[in-house]
C-alpha cells in the first residue's frame, strides 16, 4: 500500500519521464547508433515541426477544444506564401515569419468563427475543414509542387555543427531554433498570462467561466488562432528543411501529434496540460519511431503504438491512481456506470 501512495504522487509527466528513461536505456543496449550524437540530433530536426504544431494543438485542448486540421493549414499556408513572396519581390526571414503566421492566425480563426457561429462541437467543424482546405489545396494547385522558392529560404541554416573523428556530421538545423521560441512563447501565454488562466477556466468548466465573465468568443479566437499561427509558422519551416512546397506532404500526421499532447497529460476534456508534458509526449512517439526503425520493425506497428497509446491515455485520463481508489473501489464503480 505504502508503493501504492508513493506512485500516486507522481504527476503525468513523471510517470512519462520514467517510461522515457527506460525505453532510452532498452534502446541505447539494443542498438549502438540510438545514443549517437548523430541520432539524437537527427531526433531534434525530425520532429521540430511536430513540435510546434504540439504546442499549438496544446492550447486547444486545454480550452476544451481539439483541433485536426492544421496540418492541412500548414500546407495552404506554404503554398499562399510561396506566391505572396514572389508578389513581394522575393521576401526575407522576418517577412517570412509575418505572412505565414498571419495567414496561420486567419485559417484558425476560420475554425473559431465556425465553432462559435454554430454552436457545433470543435472536432466536427475541423474534420469539415480538414476536407475543405485540403479540397481547395489540391483544386486550385492541381497537386503540382513548387520548386522556384527565394533562396533565403531554401538556404540550410544549421544553430550547432560538429563533425565527430570517423567523418560523421551531427547538426541541428534552424527548425529547431524556432521550436525553441515557440515553445517558450507557449509556456509565457498558459503559465503567466491572464488570457491563459482563462483558457484552463474555460476548458475545464465553460459555464462557469461564462458566467464568471470570460469572453468565451475571445477565448475560442485565442484558442485556435494560435493553433493556426503555430500551423504555418512550422509550414515554413518544413519548406525550409525539405526545400520544396509539396501538397500532401503534411497530410496525415495529425494523429501522431494528437497523441503525442494527449500522453503528456492534456485532457480532450480541457482544463488540463503543460508544456512539460507536451514535450515528453512528443519525446515519446518520436523514440518510439526512431527505435522501431533502428531495431528494424515494421512501421505498421508504429502506427498500432500510437493508436494504443491514445486510447490508454483517454481511458485513464480522469483516473487518480491513489489510496482513495483502494479505499473505496465502489465510489469509482457507481461513477462510471
Amino acid at each position: 500500500m505504502l508503493r501504492l501512495k508513493l506512485f500516486a504522487n507522481y504527476t503525468v509527466e513523471m510517470r512519462l519521464l520514467v517510461v522515457l528513461v527506460i525505453m532510452c536505456f532498452g534502446l541505447s543496449l539494443a542498438s549502438d547508433q540510438f545514443l549517437s550524437l548523430g541520432n539524437l540530433t537527427s531526433l531534434l530536426n525530425n520532429n521540430a515541426v511536430n513540435l510546434i504544431w504540439a504546442v499549438g494543438l496544446l492550447v486547444v485542448l486545454i480550452s476544451g477544444g481539439i483541433d485536426i486540421s492544421f496540418a492541412v493549414a500548414a500546407s495552404v499556408v506554404q503554398y499562399v506564401a510561396a506566391y505572396c513572396f514572389g508578389f513581394l519581390g522575393g521576401g526575407n526571414w522576418i517577412l517570412g515569419f509575418l505572412v505565414s503566421g498571419l495567414i496561420g492566425i486567419g485559417l484558425g480563426l476560420i475554425n473559431a468563427t465556425l465553432i462559435h457561429g454554430f454552436r457545433i462541437i470543435s472536432i466536427v467543424i475541423t474534420i469539415a475543414t480538414f476536407n475543405a482546405f485540403f479540397g481547395l489545396l489540391m483544386f486550385f494547385t492541381s497537386g503540382r509542387n513548387i520548386y522556384n522558392l527565394p533562396s533565403w529560404w531554401t538556404s540550410r541554416i544549421f544553430i550547432f555543427e560538429h563533425q565527430s573523428a570517423n567523418g560523421t556530421w551531427s547538426e541541428l538545423n534552424l527548425a529547431v531554433a524556432v521550436m525553441i521560441g515557440c515553445v517558450v512563447a507557449t509556456w509565457i501565454l498558459i503559465r503567466f498570462t491572464g488570457t491563459g488562466r482563462q483558457l484552463y477556466a474555460f476548458g475545464d468548466n465553460p459555464e462557469a467561466a461564462r458566467r464568471a465573465g470570460v469572453n468565451i468568443a475571445l477565448m475560442q479566437a485565442v484558442a485556435y488562432g494560435w493553433m493556426g499561427m503555430m500551423a504555418g509558422i512550422a509550414g515554413l519551416m518544413q519548406v525550409n528543411i525539405v526545400k520544396e512546397v509539396i501538397p500532401n506532404a503534411l497530410y496525415g500526421r495529425e494523429l501522431e501529434v494528437l497523441a503525442a499532447v494527449v500522453l503528456g497529460g492534456a485532457r480532450l476534456g480541457g482544463g488540463k496540460g503543460s508544456i512539460l508534458g507536451c514535450l515528453l509526449g512528443v519525446m515519446f512517439v518520436a523514440i518510439t519511431q526512431n527505435g522501431l526503425n533502428l531495431l528494424g520493425v515494421s512501421p505498421f506497428a508504429f502506427q498500432m503504438i500510437i493508436g494504443g497509446s491514445i486510447l490508454i491515455a483517454v481511458s485513464t485520463s480522469n483516473i487518480q491512481i491513489g489510496s482513495d481508489l483502494f479505499k473505496n473501489p465502489g465510489k469509482y464503480i457507481r461513477t462510471r456506470y
